[in-house]
């Protein structure tokens, strides 16, 4: 299988495939938008750049090196622009509690902004007593489960990079071995961040959440640092924005147009199919990042985005690989109503008719709906339809292995360190230590 839309064809049915490939097809514009809007910032605050220029020279560099050196330019890019943006974000994590006094500093000065205490405990905190006016509910169903087990099961970025392992065990271990970096991220995002709160005033009036990260650039690094943290965080957003439109050529190509407009057509056709994607693809997203610019605070619009998409998906996802019982309308009705429960939730939110605190929690509470919503739909569907028999899911739902499956262990791979569950553990040892730090 080469992505989600094939695994759900599959399972399912080609009805289920299409819908899910074409709401992720728009996605991935729209978070590739996103990703050139960030770009757009960094280079408006320290470059001194227009934005529409800084958007459409992004988009020319990112559009360059996936076209010319394809999935695999886009891989290997991430990982060497990982190191890159860490040698930014390191020194100006440093320094930045270096100017508020350490964390003892930070701490302080956070209980004394307009956070107070509930800045530093959120999870400790209800509803209307913790910045994000969040209940703990939308944080640990709607972010924690749905939103984050999402990301990870079903993000077309993190499953093309299993898909593009080199066997099996290396495809188990990816997302794995990705975990570890993933936790210790918000050290250099989530600290400076907070640091930015409370050295600079004015936040929602007169400047964007967005403009906190060049901000503490531009203030705290000497010039030499500032090089490498700037090339870090365009390197960051390259990689999102080349991920983004990667997934997004390769599942109109292979799940629209080939799957259901034009099959059983020759391999060059394709790749030429795939080309026209690629630059179509850059270019809408070139519109989307204008989107992105109406919010002064884009993780609202991203984890709004993820909501509508990945959380009806991951309910999709789960049930159809544990759950041999569920239909094949049954996985495209659920998705379907998952999908529009989330959009109508968002809508509601922004209409005023619901009132979910702040925006980002209206996300965590829409995530959570469109999951409950989807299994209930797909429950109900389910027992009025007919199943699948055994031998059409094998290698599809656990517990039904493909008997024509190939050994693919290479050596070493028996080696402890090589190992899912142990490192997998590892992870989870590590989460939960962060976790207690945090509360």
């Amino acid at each position: 299988m080469r992505s989600v839309p094939e695994f759900l064809r599959r399972r399912f049915n080609g009805a289920t495939q299409l819908l899910n490939a074409v709401t992720f097809a728009v996605a991935q514009i729209l978070i590739a938008g996103v990703n050139l809007y960030a770009l757009a910032l960094v280079m408006e605050a320290l470059l001194g750049w227009p934005l529409p220029v800084s958007v459409v020279v992004s988009a020319v560099i990112v559009l360059a090196y996936i076209t010319l050196g394809g999935l695999s330019s886009a891989i290997y890019n991430e990982v060497l622009q990982f190191f890159v943006i860490l040698a930014g974000l390191i020194p100006l994590t440093v320094l930045g509690l270096m100017r508020v006094g350490g964390f003892s500093g930070l701490a302080e000065r956070v209980r004394q902004s307009s956070l107070g205490e509930g800045g530093l405990h959120t999870w400790t905190h209800t509803a209307g007593e913790n910045p994000m006016q969040a209940h703990w509910i939308g944080i640990v169903f709607g972010l924690g489960f749905v939103l984050s087990f999402g990301y990870w099961t079903t993000n077309f970025a993190e499953v093309q990079r299993a898909l593009s392992a080199r066997n099996t065990n290396a495809a188990r271990l990816t997302p794995i071995v990705a975990a570890y970096p993933k936790i210790l991220i918000p050290l250099v995002t989530v600290l400076p961040g907070t640091i930015a709160l409370v050295l600079f005033g004015g936040w929602g009036q007169s400047r964007d959440y967005n403009d906190a990260i060049p901000l503490l650039m531009r203030d705290l690094l000497p010039n030499g640092v500032l090089g490498v943290a700037v090339t870090g965080l365009l390197a960051s957003f390259m990689a999102g924005m080349a991920a983004n439109i990667s997934g997004f050529n390769t599942v109109f190509t292979n799940d629209i147009w080939q799957a259901h407009l034009r099959p059983d057509r020759g391999d060059r056709h394709y790749l030429r199919v795939g080309r026209v994607a690629t630059v179509a693809g850059v270019a809408l997203g070139v519109g989307t990042a204008f989107i992105a610019a109406g919010y002064s605070n884009i993780m609202n619009y991203l984890q709004a985005l993820f909501s509508f998409f990945n959380a009806p998906l991951f309910a999709t996802f789960i049930l159809g690989l544990f759950w041999r019982r569920m239909t094949a309308w049954a996985g495209f009705w659920g998705l379907l109503a998952g999908t529009v429960a989330a959009f109508a939730s968002y809508v509601s939110y922004k209409a005023g008719l619901v009132n979910f605190g702040t925006e980002l929690n209206a996300s965590f509470w829409g995530a959570g709906l469109a999951f409950a919503v989807n299994v209930l739909v797909s429950v109900a569907v389910t027992l009025v339809t007919t199943r699948k028999p055994d031998s059409e899911l094998r290698g599809l739902v656990y517990g039904l292995s493909a008997v024509d499956v190939e050994d693919d262990a290479l050596a070493g791979d028996a080696r402890w360190y090589r190992s899912p569950v142990l490192l997998g553990a590892g992870a989870v040892a590590l989460a939960a230590l962060m976790y207690g730090v945090m509360l």
